[in-house]
């Protein structure tokens, strides 16, 4: 047996693609949760061949993994990678797709700011032009508003504290998934990893918001949390965001939800219902980092309404329901628009131009 097997078991990658699953995806079989994490131990150590590694991810991608799998890939990064750092709040962790978006605006800076001004702390994290997209994402709106980002995880924790606003900077908390980064930029397609990396929770929240394209894949990512030893919210809300990221759909948007005890609902927020008339193309954008930091500063600063002013009043009241700081959608769309019109929420912007 070769030396790396005798390390870390007996299910090297080649392996598992010949026995397990790599033979398509109707045939192929699920792995045992002893056999997920073998495999990401592998990933983290840079232990595979590159052809094998590539062959292992898209094998995965055609068969769809697990929430066992998903879970045992989460424990090892977390035990093997993460470097988390709590803040004393409890914040709303936001994880959206690190490889961010190229079409519309990123309001979930705006939104956060405006949450945490309504009194729920919010916590976002990214890393910098993650594949496979390569695109923008929070990481780049904070930059071009004069904000920093390279923080290390005790730094994040303490701008929660203070701002009630936080970000955390992927390379600094979770350093093995970033050393991978360049085999991931290989691969030309998403992987497991840029599903796992959005639940990493580097602030060890109980509240966790996501997004989805397929209401099927966010009851995925709540049993992934309940498979998980190490990574376990007490509530989950995921909702069809607009390019997958954590933003509303303009019209209809599905919205899953889970509490400990409680069983997966799900429901609609339908933004006609609350008097916005707008649709994806009044949210779009050219320069996504720099118009998203323009739009983000003006809708804070009271002085821009229309579709982006409701649009970051509608995320906020999201967020501030996910953290269950209001009993609807509705008490929490006017607690965000108190928090703008009051100027607390771009208080919160220049707090953390100033952190």
């Amino acid at each position: 047996m070769a030396e790396t097997t005798t390390k870390y078991g007996e299910w090297p990658l080649k392996r598992l693609m010949t026995e397990v699953v790599g033979s398509g995806h109707k045939s192929a079989d699920d792995m045992t949760r002893e056999q997920a994490r073998e495999a990401m131990q592998r990933i983290l150590a840079d232990e595979p061949d590159h052809t094998t590694l590539g062959a292992f991810w898209l094998a995965n991608r055609w068969k769809r993994n697990t929430p066992e799998e998903l879970g045992a890939y989460l424990d090892v990064i977390v035990e093997e990678s993460l470097e988390p750092y709590a803040p004393e709040a409890d914040p709303v962790d936001c994880g959206a797709n690190y490889d961010g978006k190229g079409r519309t605006a990123i309001l979930g800076v705006a939104a956060g700011a405006v949450a945490a001004a309504a009194g729920t702390p919010v916590v976002t994290h990214s890393g910098d032009r993650v594949p496979t997209q390569k695109q923008d994402a929070y990481k780049h709106v904070l930059d071009e508003l004069g904000v920093r980002t390279e923080l290390q995880p005790e730094e994040s924790a303490e701008m929660v504290d203070e701002t009630g606003f936080g970000f955390y900077y992927q390379p600094n908390f979770n350093p093995g998934l970033h050393a991978i980064e360049d085999r991931r930029d290989q691969m030309g397609v998403r992987t497991f990893v840029n599903t796992i990396e959005t639940i990493c929770n580097p602030a060890n929240a109980d509240y966790h918001l996501g997004s989805f394209y397929h209401l099927p894949y966010a009851k995925r990512i709540v049993d992934t949390f309940q498979e998980s030893e190490h990574v376990s919210p007490r509530r989950v809300v995921m909702f069809q965001g607009l390019e997958g990221y954590d933003d509303i759909r303009p019209g209809n948007t599905k919205v899953g939800e889970w509490s400990a005890g409680s069983e997966f609902t799900d429901f609609d927020i339908k933004t006609p219902e609350y008097g916005m008339d707008w649709e994806e193309a009044d949210l779009s954008v050219e320069n996504v980092a720099e118009e998203s930091a323009t739009i983000t500063e003006a809708v804070l600063a009271g002085e821009r309404d229309g579709p982006f002013a409701d649009a970051v009043a509608l995320n906020a009241a999201v967020r501030i329901y996910a953290r269950e700081d209001c009993a609807d959608l509705d008490a929490g769309l006017e607690m965000a628009r108190d928090a703008i019109a009051d100027g607390s929420a771009h208080e919160v912007l220049e707090d953390l131009r100033a952190f």
